[in-house]
């Protein structure tokens, strides 16, 4: 049975196009016995964005504020573009200083990773690439997949992961999980908004992108050095990949080949995360070991803050 939680809602990026959907999503969460907080950020207009820099950022920044009561979960509405414009507006220190060890679960994939890897860069806190209101709480049908995933993984110290894709490389490694939306990361390089992971497990997902862009926005994470220092990478869902007749067999096959070829550590494959309807949850800064052969592969997670 699930516990009644407090979830506020932020968008830090783009604003919910269709009012439906809203009340579709929150309908849900109310029906499940959620106190759901934030409301209104379902409802600021601000030209593609949900508010001013200003708003969005301040929307964040309250969650500093020790007079304000904590939330159990930090929901972001939608993801689209914007999140980035605020990253120099956050107040790291106050965000540090009120949540370290705090349960508290900021839940969001998509333009939210701009959010998720500064969080993690500049104040040390861990989050969760995972479901956000509209696409998936108020998707057409919910997906059990989904939900049973996202309280998993919320509530349980350790988890695991599994799946049968078959692997064409083999992987025995532990580190930190960690990534996000592979268009997001690539914009981030360089930058101080950017985490110094060290042997870490980096998943990625992107969603419309051809595979030239999808290749040359990982070859930007190998120029930067980035990859080098990474024990596996796995790669989610890159849904909405179009292969034109130009590309001529260039497919996202053959972009995952020559990956391969020039990074040096495993490339798993086959982790349903991203743009879709049954996807899994998975913490951020977490402690992670990841095995994969020709059957497959297990994804143990554990370390994260997670709700009692």
């Amino acid at each position: 049975m699930i516990a009644h939680r407090t979830i506020e809602l932020i968008a830090p990026s783009g604003y919910p196009h269709d009012p439906a959907v809203v009340h579709r999503a929150l309908g849900r969460l109310q029906a499940q016995g959620h106190r759901v907080t934030g409301v209104h950020a379902t409802e600021r207009r601000y030209q593609r964005f949900a508010g001013t820099d200003g708003e969005r950022a301040a929307e964040l920044n309250h969650l500093a504020d020790p007079s304000k009561p904590l939330p159990d979960i930090v929901l972001s509405v939608r993801g689209g573009y914007g999140a980035v414009r605020i990253l120099h507006g956050l107040d790291y220190e106050g965000l540090q200083r009120r949540l370290t060890d705090k349960p508290v679960a900021f839940v969001g994939h998509s333009d939210f990773t701009a959010i998720q890897m500064a969080l993690l860069a500049r104040a040390g806190l861990k989050s969760f690439g995972g479901p956000m209101l509209m696409s998936d709480f108020g998707a057409d049908e919910l997906s059990d997949f989904t939900m049973k995933h996202f309280w998993e993984a919320l509530t349980s110290p350790t988890f695991t992961l599994t799946s049968r894709a078959p692997q064409a490389q083999s992987a025995n490694v532990s580190g930190v999980l960690w990534g996000g939306n592979l268009a997001v990361m690539a914009s981030l390089v360089g930058t101080p908004y950017m985490p110094p992971v060290e042997d870490g497990i980096l998943f990625l997902e992107d969603v419309n992108e051809q595979p030239f862009r999808v290749e040359r926005m990982i070859y930007q994470l190998q120029l930067a050095g980035i990859l080098e220092r990474q024990q596996a990478i796995i790669l989610g869902d890159f849904s909405g990949s179009k292969v034109y007749d130009y590309d001529n067999g260039y497919d996202l096959r053959a972009v995952i080949d020559q990956v391969r070829s020039v990074v040096g550590i495993p490339v798993i494959t086959g982790l349903p995360f991203g743009h879709v309807e049954d996807m899994v949850t998975l913490p951020v800064g977490a402690d992670a070991h990841l095995e994969a052969d020709a059957h497959g592969f297990r994804l143990t997670v554990t370390g994260h803050l997670h709700l009692s």
